[in-house]
């Protein structure tokens, strides 16, 4: 059975959420990050690095949470066939998990880059309802799990974003995401 390693408050919650929507069997391990549980050879065996998520499915072992995301995507058939559908999927993993992430955490990034990148994504938004259109998929998982995060870090107005604010609300009423994501806050 799979299992996925991670911590309290820590993007395996993003991990998390996406193995709930697949429906598939999987463990949840977590780790106490404030013990240093991260920090055992054991887990320095899956992740060198000691960070979480990290997963492990039979003898194949995987961290970052965009790796992962695209890596169970793929095993459970939920990518497009075409090379260039594909590379549209990791394109916004991609930038979730860098442009949409350093926008927001980053401070200085946030003052120069968040505004554009929300007036853009409210644009896409205004028109479909999920990123690539009518079906929500891996793409929404990585980029609607980081906007959610906004409200829990930033005091931020979203009134000038309202496709954006419902596309938000659209993910965070998703069972699967009640049940993670949703649930820590």
């Amino acid at each position: 059975m799979l299992k996925l390693y991670g911590g309290a408050r820590s993007r395996a919650s993003i991990v998390h959420w996406y193995l709930e929507e697949l429906e598939i069997p999987y463990e949840f391990v977590k780790l106490d990050m404030q013990a240093g549980e991260h920090l055992q050879p054991e887990y320095l065996k899956i992740n060198a690095f000691a960070r979480v998520p990290a997963i492990v499915d039979g003898d194949f072992q995987l961290w970052e949470s965009g790796a992962i995301l695209l890596y169970l995507a793929e095993k459970y058939e939920k990518v497009p066939v075409s090379l260039e559908e594909r590379a549209v999927i990791y394109q916004w993993v991609l930038f979730a998990n860098s442009t949409l992430s350093t926008a927001i955490v980053v401070e200085t990034n946030r003052d120069r880059q968040l505004s554009r990148l929300l007036s853009t994504l409210n644009e896409i938004f205004s028109k479909q309802p999920f990123l690539l259109g009518n079906e929500f998929t891996v793409a929404d998982v990585a980029v609607g799990s980081i906007l959610n995060y906004i409200p829990m870090i930033l005091k931020l107005d979203f009134s000038p974003y309202p496709a954006v604010s419902n596309y938000m609300k659209q993910l965070a009423d998703r069972p699967a995401f009640q049940r993670t994501i949703g649930a820590r806050t």
